[in-house]
């Protein structure tokens, strides 16, 4: 069966042709990439099905790399007119705010040198047809190589119950909130501070709903979410506080309030604790990016995640996933994320990808 696979699948004799579409040259020489030029989409890959990709790579180069925002990933499934993918190809392989390291997660890595080379682990099954794209919304005309690993099967029995994978990024910059006024409260004033911040002082400090969260997800349909990674751009804080404690909530098949799961802050709902200051990737969560100093603990860029794999979130109608900006949506910063999950049928990954102006991190 198709979820026969992995470590513990290793053994089984599965029934599948083990194929692979890359960048190579195809005269025998050494000019093993395509060049994407400005304003270009590239077809890299049109595969017939019934088949799943199982391993993707790439690597490129920049001269600047806000590109990893300019360039798109575009994927369609079983002739699916919208795209169930349109990501910025760096948040799409895992890391935010145009930026590039090595880390190692269950399913999406960058690796040396610098973090230059991509790696995506997510399993991408399709019944008919599979097609990939790369889109060029920059100023420089970049070299792209490839390896696209998939097997393709005899016909579609293996994928019997098999989703279609979906991508959703968004951002929100900023948040809308409420918080900055009490930063000209006096230390000695601490208590007060407090009280009004944390525990209904402030009416607003008590948030039962989520009309005012970041959205990481909003779909439709019969599917599988499989978390996020959360890129945040810090330019508000409270007396130099964490900039989390912002609750998760996950909202299933329309349910009220409350959801069916929620959350206890920003650094629990990344399965780290107490305000982490240093970075740590682990297979399913993390700190990929800390940007703080010893004067400035938490500010500019922070990114964290969470993969559901050994936990993923069934729904069957419809599913919201947000998170509070601050406790109670107090802190106003740059929030983006990126949201992976599958659904029954292909369908558009989530709203249109804003224009690249709105992509791009901040100066």
């Amino acid at each position: 069966m198709f979820n026969a696979t992995g470590l513990a699948g290793l053994p089984f004799l599965r029934d599948y042709r083990s194929k692979r579409i890359s960048s190579y040259d195809r005269t025998g020489g050494n000019r093993d990439w395509v060049d994407i030029e400005p304003g270009a989409q590239h077809e890299i890959a049109r595969i017939d099905g019934p088949g799943c990709i199982r391993h993707i790579w790439n690597t490129m180069f920049f001269q600047n790399d806000d590109h990893l925002r300019r360039v798109v990933l575009m994927f369609w499934w079983d002739d699916c007119p919208q795209p169930s993918v349109e990501c910025p190809i760096g948040d799409f392989f895992g890391l935010g705010h145009a930026r590039r390291k090595n880390f190692t997660t269950a399913v999406l890595q960058m690796s040396p040198q610098d973090g230059r080379g991509f790696n995506s682990w997510w399993p991408m099954p399709f019944k008919r047809s599979a097609r990939i794209a790369v889109r060029n919304d920059g100023t420089e005309t970049f070299p792209f190589y490839f390896y696209i690993d998939y097997e393709s099967y005899a016909s579609p029995a293996p994928l019997e119950g098999a989703g279609y994978f979906h991508v959703q990024w968004r951002r929100e910059n900023p948040t809308v909130g409420w918080g900055e006024e009490y930063n000209a409260l006096q230390p000695d004033h601490a208590a007060e501070w407090r009280d009004k911040m944390f525990f209904g002082g402030d009416p607003r400090s008590l948030n039962r709903s989520n009309r005012d969260n970041y959205c990481i997800l909003e779909a439709t349909g019969d599917g599988i979410y499989c978390g996020a990674h959360l890129d945040i751009d810090i330019f508000e804080r409270q007396k130099n506080e964490w900039f989390g404690e912002g609750d998760d909530m996950i909202f299933i098949d329309g349910e009220p309030w409350p959801p069916s799961l929620h959350g206890t802050g920003t650094e629990d709902w990344c399965n780290t604790a107490f305000g982490p200051s240093e970075e740590y990737t682990a297979p399913y969560h993390g700190i990929l990016l800390y940007s703080g100093s010893p004067d400035c603990k938490w500010w500019r860029q922070q990114s964290i995640y969470r993969y559901h794999i050994e936990d993923p979130i069934r729904f069957r109608k419809s599913i919201h996933v947000s998170i509070e900006h601050g406790h109670a949506n107090k802190l106003a910063n740059d929030y983006s994320s990126t949201a992976y999950y599958y659904l029954a049928e292909p369908a558009a990954g989530g709203p249109p990808l804003p224009p690249v102006e709105q992509r791009l991190p901040r100066p």
